[in-house]
């Protein structure tokens, strides 16, 4: 068995972190391209 698995850093669940972080990954692009209609609009 590898000895990595005996001493595990974090016993959290990965799918936690990974819809965290798509979620997080996706409200910052859609920023981004709010800000970017914005701007168009303005213009």
């Amino acid at each position: 068995m590898n000895h990595f698995e005996k001493d595990v850093q974090s016993k959290r669940n990965d799918l936690i972190d990974s819809g965290i972080g798509f979620v997080v990954s996706f409200v910052f692009f859609t920023v981004i391209f709010a800000i970017g209609v914005i701007l168009k609009a303005i213009a």
